[in-house]
């Protein structure tokens, strides 16, 4: 789906510049050293590779490591057997591909074991190292494409919880200060900022009136010595740096190093052309991010002209 952005273009390449890609992590289990340094040796190249000379041994390196996209076990191991360890990951790490390797006919484990869904696939040894390989690459394409739906529906749930909570503040909110903060934490959550401020405009420049959300603590509030506000509003565009650390105009500037800020998001909140309020994202990373983030963006920042005109408006009724 293609997205109508007005007055992102200049900002856009910036803000979705891509990163290098990692390689995918897998972890390969062997009791027998030859074959466990046979499994790292052939996957070294493509993946990032994890090895563990038994299930207790790699229950305790994923539980250092994290997530892997693939694991490959043999099956007959001391202490527990592969189905019986790969069974252990599934509650916490339902994703991952599981292959099992197995040098003799064990058919109720592995037929309960694939039946179950803890296992992806079964190869006999002598594992032929192509068949292997091909195996494997599609355990990873198939583990990407679960992760990218996960990630597509948290982020399309992320968005319209975002959207309905700006409609009910419009709606259901009387006072400027009690709106401001509430949009600020909603935009800091949606999108998994460290700090949000969302501080009013007059006269083309910020007033002391503003919501603030932190994930840690409170908030520092120095937009008013930010020259990226003053650009935003001048220019009613929006501002970013990705990465303080190297931006030239930004890098020396106090309050980014004193409050560890590493990218900074600047959305003019704007309505028939007057600049209303500024949005300031604060993340303690460089960040990059997608077109739907962007069209997100936009589009949010509409909905918080349109409350802030709300509850303006409110405001006015109540006094007359």
């Amino acid at each position: 789906m293609e997205y109508s952005i007005p007055e992102l273009d200049s900002v856009t390449r910036q803000l979705m510049s891509l990163e290098r890609p990692k390689k995918t992590k897998m972890l390969v289990v062997d009791d027998e050293p030859d074959n466990l340094d046979l499994l790292y040796r052939t996957f070294r190249r493509d993946f990032h590779v994890l090895k563990a000379e038994s299930g207790v041994r790699a229950l305790e390196l994923l539980a250092t490591e994290g997530e892997v996209a693939v694991i490959i076990s043999d099956q007959r191991m001391p202490e527990m057997k592969g189905t019986e360890f790969l069974s252990r990951t599934v509650p916490q790490f339902p994703d991952t591909m599981r292959i099992i390797l197995t040098g003799f006919t064990d058919v109720e484990d592995l037929v309960e074991a694939i039946n179950s869904g803890q296992v992806y696939k079964y190869i006999t040894k002598p594992w032929d190292p192509n068949e292997l390989k091909a195996v494997v690459q599609r355990a990873a394409e198939t583990y990407d494409l679960l992760k990218q739906r996960t990630e597509e529906l948290r982020r399309s749930q992320s968005q319209t919880a975002l959207l309905s909570t700006l409609i009910q503040i419009a709606q259901e909110v009387t006072t400027v200060d009690n709106s401001l903060e509430l949009m600020a934490t909603a935009f800091g959550k949606s999108f998994s900022a460290d700090g949000s401020l969302l501080q009013l405009v007059e006269n083309g420049g910020l007033v002391s009136t503003y919501g603030s959300y932190s994930q840690e603590g409170e908030l520092e509030n120095w937009l008013e010595r930010d020259p990226m506000v003053k650009d935003a509003i001048a220019s009613k565009k929006m501002q970013v740096s990705v990465n303080v650390p190297a931006d030239t105009a930004l890098s020396e500037v106090s309050h980014y190093s004193n409050s560890g800020t590493q990218a900074h998001l600047i959305v003019p909140i704007t309505y028939c052309g007057k600049v209303l309020a500024i949005l300031s994202l604060q993340w303690q990373q460089p960040c990059v991010f997608r077109e739907d983030e962007l069209f997100l963006l936009h589009l949010a920042a509409q909905q918080v002209a349109l409350a802030l005109i709300c509850t303006q408006s409110k405001r006015v009724m109540a006094q007359v």
